[in-house]
């Protein structure tokens, strides 16, 4: 199949989807030298909307729409998303063509003050954007106070340094990628707080018309992180994962095989519910089914029906 001479990356302006977009883009033209690759930077609705919290706004799907459209148009031939930020349902004419491999995936205490999130007097003020990370904290520090932060990476520690806020939670990967990896007072083990389904992985989303396309970016795919975020995904989806569900999902590979941990609570930290199982790689999918099946078994479906409830 001919290289094409360029391709078009679609991209939010934050500085860290900015450094991803750069991330493909030196690959792509490491690995096809002939090929001339641009950025088309674009502000998304979920940029310009800041001062409400996803859940209340329409969620992380927010952030790729724009993007989307642009590869609808011809705009762009491509979109790097970090995929906890990617729906769990991409829309019909769509494909993610490969998955990279992944950073870290935990997430990260940042404080000016204080070493750990065990370090923190009672009323401490933490800023999380995630009900997630506020439904897993919540458990296990009922004493600390959690108010929202909305922003990019660079927006959020201002808000820190500013004094606003006493700690912060942010994703691991995105400060490493940024190179700020040494505002990290301390890393959150996998043990207190799972991450989101895709956390520290990149997407290339396509139009899923574009055959030749899925198979120029398809060395980027890693495997072992791709069977991961599979699984990741299909418990979620499952579950109707969104930013309105405190939801995590985390497997580790080894050997051809994945370990998939599970997660769903509610944002209270009042009550959370655990389940894992082992499965191959090529059973990815069934794999984050059957864990999904597990947490509903051991309560999810009354929290998932408690939120859908809630005003």
């Amino acid at each position: 199949m001919p290289l094409p001479e360029q391709l078009v990356i679609a991209t939010r302006e934050s500085p860290l989807a900015l450094w991803q977009a750069r991330h493909v883009q030196g690959w792509l033209q490491t690995r096809y030298p002939g090929l001339t690759v641009t950025l088309l930077g674009m502000t998304t609705q979920g940029d310009r909307i800041l001062d409400v919290t996803l859940n209340k706004i329409g969620g992380k799907g927010l952030f790729v729409k724009e993007l989307e459209q642009a590869l609808t148009e011809g705009r762009a031939d491509l979109a790097v998303h970090s995929m906890k930020d990617v729906p769990m349902v991409l829309p019909e004419g769509f494909a993610l063509a490969a998955i990279g491999r992944r950073e870290d995936p935990c997430d990260a205490f940042v404080s000016n003050r204080y070493a750990s999130l065990a370090h923190l007097p009672a009323g401490s003020v933490v800023g999380t954007s995630s009900l997630r990370r506020e439904a897993q904290l919540r458990a296990r520090f009922p004493q600390l106070t959690v108010r929202p932060l909305r922003g990019n990476v660079g927006t959020r520690l201002a808000k820190l340094d500013a004094g606003e806020y006493d700690a912060i939670l942010l994703a691991a990967a995105g400060l490493k990628r940024l190179g700020l990896g040494e505002r990290i007072r301390s890393g959150i083990g996998l043990d207190d707080s799972l991450p989101a389904p895709g956390q520290g992985a990149l997407g290339l989303e396509i139009r899923a018309d574009r055959v030749e396309l899925a198979e120029l970016l398809a060395p980027f795919n890693d495997a072992a992180t791709a069977a991961c975020v599979t699984a990741e995904r299909a418990l979620s989806r499952r579950l109707g994962g969104s930013c309105q569900i405190p939801l995590a999902a985390f497997a580790e590979e080894d050997e051809g095989f994945l370990r998939l941990r599970g997660c769903v609570g509610l944002p209270d930290g009042s009550r959370l519910v655990y389940s894992e199982a082992n499965g191959s790689c090529a059973a990815a999918e069934a794999l984050g089914l059957q864990v999904a099946e597990l947490l509903l078994t051991e309560g999810a479906a009354d929290i998932l029906d408690q939120l859908a409830g809630a005003p």
